[in-house]
């Protein structure tokens, strides 16, 4: 996974050159991010893209903040995938959410990034109780010598694109619809990590990523594909608690079709959730858990028999 570089300790070569430069939380990276990076291309110059960890509303609402779409590797990756040639990350504190809109421009945007030309979205706000806006970086561009160019709403089927939207699509189990809005299925990616080896008892070895500091806008059981530096394979995959062993604490576990136990530990994988099958459910034994598993395991086969995955990123119903 590509690690973006940090806006304190940006080394001395990627501060060297003028650059295209857009601003915001890119949660997701769905296809409004996409336009608006496609946009950048048209001036020539760099793409960087300025980010934040934690996100701004993690700071202000705390646990009563909208889960993420994507990790800050996720989305990092994502942006370099389309196009964005550096992914620098600021940390949101108390300090950076003070700092007014003209020391926001002044001091990181003509200061520390050199920008010639700036990108952002229609709705984007920025500085102290976000002040900010399209007016003050026109302005601002003017006194400081920089474009300002501003993306307008991406629609799709007479609806706006939204992060908001793919979260609510994900919760209602509605795979397709976010990968339309993705411009992709929605992948959860992270490192391999030894379980306690009850899947492999029970007759579906799994590839194991916690997910204890990662919550996700999703649970249940999912046909998908798990990709490896080592191969890919259709898997049904399981993102929940495992409430009939008493589990305590959120995992994705992705049982790989036709393949003989990959050792897959310590390996970062990219897990694709295509098609939800059914919600988490509670079993009164492991007998009755092994045949809702083995029924899982038939219908994700029934699924990859009825329908062509041309590319990770592309799904066609046959």
């Amino acid at each position: 996974m590509i690690q973006p570089f940090r806006l304190h300790s940006l080394p001395r070569q990627a501060m060297a050159t003028a650059q295209a430069l857009t601003i915001g939380n890119f949660d997701g990276v769905h296809l409004g991010h996409q336009r608006l990076l496609a946009g950048m291309a048209r001036c020539g110059l760099p793409r960087s893209v300025l980010t934040f960890e934690p996100l701004p509303r993690e700071l202000f609402l705390g646990n009563r903040a909208p889960i993420r779409l994507s990790s800050l590797r996720e989305k990092t990756a994502t942006l370099r995938h389309y196009g964005a040639d550096q992914v620098v990350c600021a940390r949101f504190d108390t300090a950076l959410a003070a700092l007014s809109a003209e020391d926001f421009v002044e001091q990181i945007v003509v200061r520390r990034l050199r920008v010639r030309e700036l990108f952002v979205g229609h709705d984007f706000r920025f500085g102290a109780q976000r002040r900010g806006d399209f007016a003050l970086l026109q302005q601002m561009g003017r006194r400081h010598g920089f474009g300002v160019h501003e993306q307008p709403p991406y629609l799709l089927d007479g609806q706006r694109v939204s992060s908001t939207g793919i979260r609510q699509f994900l919760e209602q189990g509605d795979l397709a619809q976010a990968a339309r809005w993705l411009g992709r299925p929605y992948t959860v990616c992270g490192r391999v990590r030894r379980g306690d080896q009850l899947g492999r008892e029970l007759g579906f070895p799994t590839a194991n990523l916690p997910l204890a500091h990662r919550p996700l806008p999703l649970r249940g059981i999912f046909a998908g594909r798990l990709y490896s530096p080592i191969g890919h394979w259709n898997a049904a995959i399981s993102i929940g608690l495992r409430p009939t062993v008493n589990g305590k604490s959120l995992v994705l576990e992705a049982h790989c079709l036709d393949a003989e136990s990959p050792n897959l530990y310590g390996k970062m994988v990219g897990v694709e959730l295509l098609h939800k099958l059914r919600d988490e459910e509670k079993y009164p034994n492991l007998d009755t858990l092994i045949a809702a598993i083995q029924q899982d395991v038939q219908n994700v086969r029934q699924f990859f028999s009825t329908h062509d995955i041309e590319s990770p990123w592309i799904i066609k119903a046959r």
